[in-house]
């Protein structure tokens, strides 16, 4: 049986230019980079050279760039650190959406039981934030605004070069959650008005527990970790050389094929959703044209989301209902209420994120079990006959 897999947005296989790159630094190459003598000091060069790559790639300088062990640690700091930096100036508002990753929005939820208010902006039917609301929602109060640069369940790209000009215009500090954008789409840090910007390796082909924040020179965050001098000593604790070398490998070979690959991808994740769309009672979630290129994310009215990911690992296809953070609850998807799907339609949604390796056997393979699967599940559904019956009935 053909195997397809289609959940790149939830990690991405690690590519063997990157391995190639890594297992030096775990044989020969293993000294600690804060040593002096010379297998120490060829580590350090390491860590210098992928914090060169990931700044290249941003259009950042190299003093911009920490290394975390990935988005949520860098999400976490970023939005953290802001915070105390507002609350010295007397500044204890934050504006974010409804629709950002839970890193974003539980650190938020954690902020507000330190007596700092949050707005969570609406994101509308297509998925994508108006910067007008986010220059209404800014006040005298306000020390950072939070956006996702493309949101990870339904793809959809941000406004982020107006909404930080607004940002700056107004003297607020303005962070992107960039994790499912990195290596995909093209990104400047400072033609796009952004202050601070997360980012996590194993989405663009580098290994997990290795991602980098970016942080414009002359924001002094608070330190993340005391205890050692690493990262200009604002992130304490022994650097993991190899991942951070295959940061900065997977983030150069993304960013020189961007294009080729976004057109490739983008291609097939069109076919689907015309094959995808052709299933009756369907619906494509957020904006079709402000979108990731690999990103398909529809809902199936009377099917069970759950149901529908187990028949299709059944037929060799490894997809989602939404993020893999969030996998284990059976709620449906706040990204997708956030749109304004009722929860019935919500509990329908399937999220298949292409990347570069995906070919288009796989995308005729999906096409091929997905309307047999749907029509199965809607034969054994309650929903499904009670949304016929008042059909019929209209």
């Amino acid at each position: 049986m053909r195997y397809v897999y289609a959940d790149n947005a939830a990690t991405t296989a690690v590519s063997p230019h990157v391995v190639e790159a890594m297992l030096p630094y775990m044989t020969e190459h293993y000294g600690n980079p804060s040593s002096l003598y010379s297998i120490g000091q060829t580590a350090h060069r390491a860590v210098a050279k992928a914090r060169a790559q990931v700044a290249d790639a941003l259009g950042a300088e190299e003093r911009e760039i920490f290394f975390t062990s990935g988005g949520s640690e860098a999400d976490n700091w970023a939005i953290k650190g802001a915070a105390a930096l507002g609350a010295k100036k007397g500044k204890k508002h934050l504006i974010t959406t409804k629709f950002e990753h839970h890193a974003v929005l539980h650190t938020m939820a954690a902020l507000e039981k330190q007596g700092f208010t949050v707005t969570y902006l609406d994101v509308y039917e297509n998925g994508i934030v108006r910067p007008e609301d986010v220059e209404k929602a800014i006040t005298d109060d306000t020390c950072l605004v939070t956006v996702m640069y493309a949101n990870n369940e339904i793809g959809t790209i941000q406004p982020i070069a107006e909404i930080g000009r607004i940002c700056h215009e107004k003297g607020v500090l303005f962070h992107t959650d960039a994790v499912q954008a990195v290596g995909h789409v093209k990104i400047n840090v400072k033609e796009q008005n952004i202050d601070m910007l997360s980012l996590s390796g194993h989405k663009f082909h580098a290994v997990k527990g290795v991602g980098a924040l970016y942080c414009k020179k002359g924001i002094r965050l608070p330190n993340l970790i005391e205890g050692g001098a690493q990262e200009s000593g604002r992130r304490a604790g022994t650097e993991n050389v190899p991942g951070i070398v295959g940061l900065g490998v997977a983030i150069t070979d993304m960013t020189e094929h961007l294009e080729e690959n976004a057109k490739k991808v983008a291609a097939m994740r069109d076919r689907l959703f015309e094959g995808a769309s052709k299933i009756s009672h369907s619906r494509i979630n957020g904006d079709t044209e402000h979108r990731l290129p690999g990103n398909f994310s529809m809902c199936f009215e009377g099917v069970e989301g759950e149901s529908l990911l187990l028949m299709l690992d059944m037929q060799g296809v490894a997809a989602s209902s939404g993020s893999a953070c969030t996998s284990g609850s059976l709620d449906p998807s706040h990204v997708l209420l956030a749109i304004g799907l009722k929860h019935e339609v919500a509990h329908g949604s399937l999220r298949l994120s292409l990347g570069e390796n995906n070919t288009e056997e796989d995308v005729d393979h999906i096409l091929e079990v997905l309307p047999p699967i749907i029509d199965r599940l809607r034969d054994m559904s309650p929903l499904w006959e009670h949304i016929m019956e008042n059909e019929k009935n209209k």
